[in-house]
């Protein structure tokens, strides 16, 4: 893949003011208010069409902004709150009047809420972006009533692919992920239901999330992959090993999810902090208070270069991994526009060759302690899937 072009230059429009120094809230006040939660629903902002701000990268021969949007959290934050829906759309919207045409879902976020709010947002300029879903897990495709396990029988995956569709508000899905391997269905089944799919202009890409090297192999063989999604970050930096070199020999985007740390790298984080019942990171042992002071040096190496650069912690850690390789698009999530701008911020952070060096070389020498996961989760991720007997 290093053949594949760097990005686009970056026009002048209004959101090049975040890479101008004027800030965050700065620029915001120059966009539509967004109405607050005190129950007084906002007016649905009338689409308008994206101008071409943020540069364009690929992710194999699909062409999304530098910078995506995750909508996992927008039916329920990771503290367990409910969002004000109406302004969950209007953040969805904003990011795409700010040049964000790469939207990531998938069925199991809610169960199916995420993909009908995501649907319902993009509505009026469906045909202008690219919308991601995922499959994979044990979910009833009628009434989203979840059972334990994986399930990618062919049938299943075509079941669940029609449920998506409808709440998604389309005729296809542009990028669809298996969400988890499932170590019961080889994955030459599964990529026979996908381009069963594709030829029926229901899925145009096909990728997939936390699996190993060998079904990664496997199934680009049987029918080429556009993406892999995995966790990657400052604070988990596993895929560096293995799976985007391979990506790279294969000529396979990536798309790293909680590319913040799940907010960590952002500072919203400190060593007093403990979370709701409910919140995944009170499982997560590197978030754990006999590991949380030792893993917040990654926050300073953040905040030292946020100083430095004029820019946020959190741009910082988002410019680092876009920096990695021209064919990784990470996929922030936010419930926040002032967060939201932040993140696109981002795509207008460089670093020279010392710089990163000396960037690069911080962040590695410290080395984070605890799981990036609970045990329950982790079971599933790099997980082989059967060859075909």
């Amino acid at each position: 893949m290093t053949s594949e072009p760097q990005d686009d230059p970056v026009p002048m429009n209004r959101r090049s003011l975040l890479g101008l120094g004027l800030g965050v809230t700065a620029a915001a006040s120059l966009l539509p208010a967004v109405a607050g939660a005190q129950g007084q629903e906002a007016a649905p902002a009338a689409p308008t069409s994206a101008a071409p701000a943020l540069a364009r990268r690929r992710l194999g021969t699909l062409e999304v902004s530098s910078v995506g949007l995750g909508v996992q959290n927008m039916h329920r934050r990771y503290e367990t709150t409910v969002p004000y829906r109406p302004e969950m759309l209007a953040i969805i919207r904003t990011a795409f009047d700010q040049g964000v045409t790469f939207f990531d879902c998938a069925e199991a976020y809610g169960p199916f809420e995420n993909e009908r709010i995501l649907g319902e947002a993009i509505e009026g300029f469906r045909d202008e972006v690219v919308i991601t879903s995922k499959f994979g897990w044990n979910i009833d495709p009628e009434t989203g009533v979840r059972s334990p396990g994986l399930n990618s029988r062919p049938e299943h995956v075509k079941r669940a692919v029609e449920g998506s569709l409808q709440r998604l508000r389309t005729d296809r899905i542009d990028l669809l992920y298996q969400h988890r391997v499932d170590p019961a269905v080889p994955i030459e089944d599964v990529a026979g239901a996908i381009q069963d799919l594709m030829t029926e202009g229901k899925v145009l890409h096909w990728g997939l999330s936390e699996m190993g090297l060998g079904t990664l192999r496997r199934a680009h063989a049987a029918l080429p992959l556009t993406a892999v999604q995995s966790e990657y970050s400052m604070l988990w930096r596993g895929p560096e090993a293995e799976v985007i070199p391979t990506c790279e020999e294969l000529g396979i985007g990536f798309v790293p999810w909680s590319p913040l740390g799940v907010g960590f790298l952002t500072g919203a984080i400190d060593e007093q902090t403990r979370f709701a019942e409910g919140d995944i990171r009170a499982v997560e042992t590197r978030f754990a208070p006999e590991n949380l002071p030792h893993n917040l040096q990654l926050v300073e190496v953040a905040r030292t270069w946020a100083e430095r650069k004029g820019a946020t912690p959190g741009q910082i850690a988002l410019a680092w991994l876009m920096v990695q390789k021209p064919w990784i698009v990470p996929i922030p999530g936010t419930t926040q526009r002032a967060h939201l701008l932040d993140n696109i911020g981002a795509a207008a952070v460089t670093f020279t060759p010392d710089e990163l060096a000396d960037l690069d070389g911080a962040v590695r020498a410290i080395e984070v302690l605890g799981q990036r996961l609970p045990d329950q989760v982790l079971a599933y991720s790099g997980v082989e899937a059967p060859e075909r007997g």
